[in-house]
């Protein structure tokens, strides 16, 4: 049997060994929490090293890719912008150029599924939204386009908004006049015109954009804007002139016009306006300026001329077209024998009838035979405006 008395001297002895290790217990947990963190740190800057390592190989490959990308050569920019990406795949800038690239070399489905992916991540861009409008247009998907546009229109820019902005809708107006959309491109023209000051060309650019559009009323008062900063402008005296003669202002049109050829004799397109301007104020017979002799010779020649329009353009075959125009020849026939000097002196309601014939001939044929000139283009002029009147 063991004596109690030999055991607790061994347990005195061992207490010491045990103290001294609890002792040094903490200096070794501490020692190994420094080495612990002395790897992590040098883990940490080896990765450091390696993602700026990565990040200075992806910028230089963009470099390359804008260089090339300004140059005009696509083939060379998507490799250099790929490889890119290949350091820093989820780069927005990075994304975007190389979709440019693709863009350029027409690969535009490729490039839509960049652009839509930098548009989800931020719908607000506007040169995303201008990109991805430009893709819908080429695709001829209308509605899209309509849409990235007028985004890309009231989106944030990263340079000036102003001008982005404006070069956005001056870019979806060109759109539109191209697809003959031309109510819509009034619209958006007038909403341009809302931001756009007394500077003379850019009051002339406007014009000649509402002449496309064939908004004649807007087109002359931003040639007249235009002119009141500077009167002796030649593009915006002619563009002056061309909009009053769309709107029967005949006597400010060869106003205009006259100035237009002597400030530019090499402008044929205004000669030729101003010679149809006065033919349409010497052939127009409503004018109350005039004796009665002068209008019944006015008449006789407007019949006459009616009357070779009607015959030079023959219309085959069946349908509305056709029935017009025998009724129209039919009517001419039946009147000629009364159209003379004296009959037209003495019968106003016969000077009536006659224009009736006349400028319902010259509107079946611009309908029918395309657009006329000379006298007929004087005539359906008149006609226009008396219309309207």
């Amino acid at each position: 049997m063991t004596d109690i008395s030999t055991i607790e001297p061994r347990a005195e002895q061992a207490r010491p060994g045990l103290q001294s290790f609890l002792a040094r217990e903490p200096v070794l947990l501490i020692l190994l929490a420094l080495a612990a963190v002395c790897f992590f740190l040098a883990v940490s800057g080896i990765a450091g090293i390696y993602n700026a390592q990565q990040q200075a190989l992806g910028a230089r490959w963009y470099e390359r890719g804008i260089t090339d990308l300004k140059a005009r050569n696509f083939t060379a920019a998507v490799n250099e912008f790929r490889a890119a990406l290949r350091y820093s795949e989820d780069d927005y800038s990075y994304q975007f150029n190389l979709a440019e690239a693709l863009v350029g070399l027409n690969r535009n489905g490729e490039a839509y599924a960049y652009l839509i992916n930098l548009w989800d991540r931020q719908p607000e861009d506007g040169q995303v939204n201008l990109e991805l409008a430009r893709i819908a247009a080429a695709q001829g998907q209308s509605v899209q386009a309509l849409r990235y546009y007028h985004n890309a229109i009231y989106a944030i820019w990263s340079g000036n908004q102003e001008i982005e902005r404006h070069d956005a809708r001056l870019e979806l107006i060109e759109y539109l006049l191209r697809n003959n959309a031309r109510p819509q491109a009034q619209s958006e023209l007038i909403a341009l015109a809302a931001g756009i000051g007394d500077d003379p060309t850019q009051q002339t650019m406007l014009g000649n954009l509402f002449l496309r559009a064939a908004d004649y009323d807007h087109a002359f008062a931003a040639f007249a804007r235009s002119l009141q900063s500077n009167s002796t402008n030649a593009q915006a005296v002619a563009g002056a002139g061309f909009a009053a003669l769309k709107l029967g202002h005949f006597d400010a049109a060869q106003n205009y016009l006259r100035q237009a050829v002597a400030a530019d004799p090499a402008d044929t397109q205004s000669a030729v306006r101003l010679k149809t301007t006065q033919a349409v104020l010497q052939m127009d017979p409503f004018r109350p300026d005039l004796s009665d002799a002068q209008r019944s010779q006015i008449v006789l020649e407007a019949f006459d001329t009616a009357g070779r329009r009607l015959s030079s353009c023959p219309v085959s075959g069946a349908g509305t077209a056709v029935a017009a125009q025998a009724a129209l020849e039919e009517r001419w026939t039946k009147l000629h024998p009364d159209i003379t000097a004296n009959r037209l002196r003495s019968d106003p309601d016969l000077v009536e009838r006659a224009m009736d014939v006349v400028f319902n001939i010259e509107r079946e044929t611009s309908t029918t035979c395309g657009e006329p000139s000379g006298a007929d283009q004087a005539l359906l002029l008149i006609a226009q405006l008396r219309a309207t009147n």
